[in-house]
Parts: structure tokens; C-alpha cells; sequence
């Protein structure tokens, strides 16, 4: 479905969404009903357009459509050949976003990535890195050195880069995707704590199951590109006013205690090195707000702060390393704490 091709209900629609965003409404309360349709429709036109290209990567499409509606990044950790810059186009043109992919080397530099000043007859021109887009993926971040994933820590928080005490915004949406092999270290240098706080989520695609894999070869067998499938879902502006309004999603006390009450149990827990931090709190509130509007609701239920807790919370994780050489992982330690923190009764606004 082409972006600008909404039928006359969904336009109004569209229509009072922005209306309410110019108007401020979105301060009174929670949002209207028209915006938790909006999210609820575009979570069914991406999936179903980023399913013509991708197989079997329906939760990790809508991880992704979470972090662009909370205004986080992502974090790709996968084997090679499971589709994951694939993904990453097949987004791209379904939300009508711009994107530019960086191989992450050792001899990647700073200014491959955030672009530099030239000097020409009369000054110096500055020459927009890749960075300057709306999806970066940043292929193997992890092969790249720590002065150039540094690099990406400003643009990451602030959506800016700074050269030679010039500030230049970057685009609106921001959003990286950024991947990294977990089997595979040499040659290889590890995200920081500090970077790894930066994204909002990480996500893992997986192998397709076998019909899935079947499906896929048939697709490559034809000499048409999947991608060719695929057009914009929504307008881009359009987008930008839904995630402003994902803010505005309501969030009981009781929820907000429980989502706090999971960040502080993982600094307490005895397996765990280093907990989360007050920032992680924040990511998890914000993709809570962010689910639920997908999945069609204006207020946040415990199940979407537990939906959202593992892919939220586990790479910010430091487990002690005792404990994780006898089998010990984030994953496993976040299972035992949503098993532990007593969950709220559903609240319906």
C-alpha cells in the first residue's frame, strides 16, 4: 500500500492525529482513540510489507518498530546470513526512511562514520558523513575500534555530531541498527558499558524454521530482488507524530512501580555484576508505551512491561563471571526475576 493511499476514514483519522499533535490535546491526557488506531495500523501494514522481502523476523520487526516509536536504537546480535541487512532495508522503505549501512573494520575512522571538513579555494566544506540519515546500520560494530564507536555515542544521545566546534543536527527520525556476531571475537573489540546502555533494545533474528527456509529459497530463486515488493507504509511525517504521541500512553502507578521494581531486583540479585541503571529504567518505560500503542491500546498492562523487560534489560547486564562459567546468563537471570517481582492486576486505563 502506497503511503499516501489511506482510505477516506483512515485519513480523517490521520488527520485529527496531527491536528491534536499542533494543538497540544496530547498534554490533557492520554492519547485519542485515532492514534491508538494509527499504531495499531501501521504495526499491521509493516509486517505484512516487511514479510514480502523477510521471513520469519516478525518479533524482531516489531522490536524495531518499538525503538523507532520510543526514539531508541537497536542492537542486531546474530550469526551471519540470518537476514539482518535485509531487515534493515525492508524497513527502511516500508517506513519511507533514508538509510546508509557502515561496515564496522579496524581501519574504519571516525570520519568515515560523522564526515569531515574539506578545504577548498575560499574555505573549508563540510562533507555529511553516512551518519547523517534516518536508519544507520552499523555492520559487525564490534570489529570496528573503540575511538570509532565512540563516535556514535553523541549522535546515539544527543542526534547531533560535533566537528571542529561545529554542531550539525542529524535527521529526524535517527535510528541505528547495529549488529554483531556473537560466536565469533577475534579481531574483534567489545561495546562498553557506557555504549551498550545507548541502545535502547537488543534483538536477535534467529534461523527460520523449515518452511520458512524453504520459502526463503524459493524467493531468491526468481531473478526479482524482494525488496522490489515493497513501498512506503506510511508518510514519514506522519510517523514522527505518532511517536511523539507514544509519550502520551498511560501508564498506571501500579505498572510504573512494577517496571521500577524489575530494573532495581536485577542490582540485587547475587548473580549479577553490574544491574541496570536508572537510564534502563526509562528505556523500558518508554517501549512499554511504545507495544502497547501497537498493539491497539492507549495504556500500558503489566504484560507489556514484562514482553519488553528481556530485550530491554539484557544486554545491559554484567554477570558475575563465577557464576556465568557455571552456565549463568542474562537471559536466564531475567527469566528468575519476572518469576520473582509479583505482577500487578491487569488495569484498563
Amino acid at each position: 500500500m502506497d503511503a499516501q493511499e489511506l482510505d477516506p476514514d483512515e485519513d480523517e483519522a490521520e488527520a485529527r492525529i496531527e491536528a491534536g499533535a499542533e494543538s497540544g490535546d496530547e498534554r490533557a491526557g492520554a492519547p485519542r482513540a485515532d492514534v491508538v488506531a494509527a499504531g495499531r495500523r501501521l504495526w499491521d501494514d509493516l509486517r505484512a510489507s516487511v514479510a514480502k522481502a523477510v521471513v520469519g523476523a516478525e518479533d524482531t520487526v516489531r522490536l524495531v518498530a518499538i525503538a523507532l516509536l520510543a526514539d531508541g536504537h537497536v542492537l542486531l546480535e546474530d550469526v551471519p546470513g540470518t537476514g539482518k541487512t535485509l531487515l534493515a532495508r525492508a524497513i527502511a522503505r516500508s517506513l519511507d526512511l533514508r538509510m546508509t549501512r557502515v561496515q564496522g573494520t579496524p581501519d574504519l575512522l571516525p570520519s568515515d562514520v560523522t564526515g569531515a571538513s574539506l578545504f577548498e579555494p575560499g574555505g573549508l566544506r563540510f562533507v555529511e558523513g553516512p551518519v547523517f540519515t534516518n536508519l544507520l546500520l552499523v555492520d559487525e560494530i564490534n570489529r570496528a575500534t573503540p575511538r570509532t564507536q565512540s563516535s556514535l555515542l553523541e549522535a546515539m544521545q544527543e542526534r547531533q555530531v560535533s566537528i571542529e566546534g561545529t554542531t550539525h543536527l542529524l535527521p529526524d527520525p535517527f535510528l541505528v541498527l547495529a549488529t554483531q556476531n556473537p560466536v565469533e571475537f577475534e579481531g574483534t573489540f567489545a561495546l562498553p558499558q557506557a555504549q551498550l546502555d545507548r541502545f535502547l533494545l537488543r534483538a536477535r533474528i534467529g534461523y527460520p524454521a523449515e518452511a520458512g527456509e524453504r520459502q526463503i529459497a524459493r524467493r531468491h530463486q526468481a531473478a526479482a530482488d524482494p525488496l522490489d515488493a515493497i513501498g512506503p507504509v506510511v508518510a514519514r511525517d506522519r510517523l514522527l507524530v505518532l511517536r511523539d504521541l507514544v509519550r502520551t500512553v498511560r501508564v498506571a502507578d501500579e505498572v510504573e512501580a512494577y517496571a521500577v521494581a524489575l530494573v532495581r531486583a536485577t542490582r540485587e540479585h547475587a548473580d549479577i555484576e553490574l544491574g541496570a541503571s536508572p537510564r534502563a529504567t526509562v528505556a523500558l518505560y518508554r517501549g512499554a508505551q511504545a507495544a502497547a500503542v501497537l498493539a491497539g491500546r492507549d495504556f500500558v498492562t503489566p504484560d507489556d512491561v514484562k514482553a519488553m523487560t528481556p530485550a530491554v534489560l539484557a544486554h545491559r547486564l554484567v554477570v558475575n563471571l563465577d557464576r556465568s562459567l557455571h552456565g549463568a546468563t542474562a537471559d536466564a537471570i531475567l527469566a528468575s526475576v519476572l518469576a520473582a517481582v509479583p505482577a500487578p492486576p491487569v488495569l484498563e486505563g
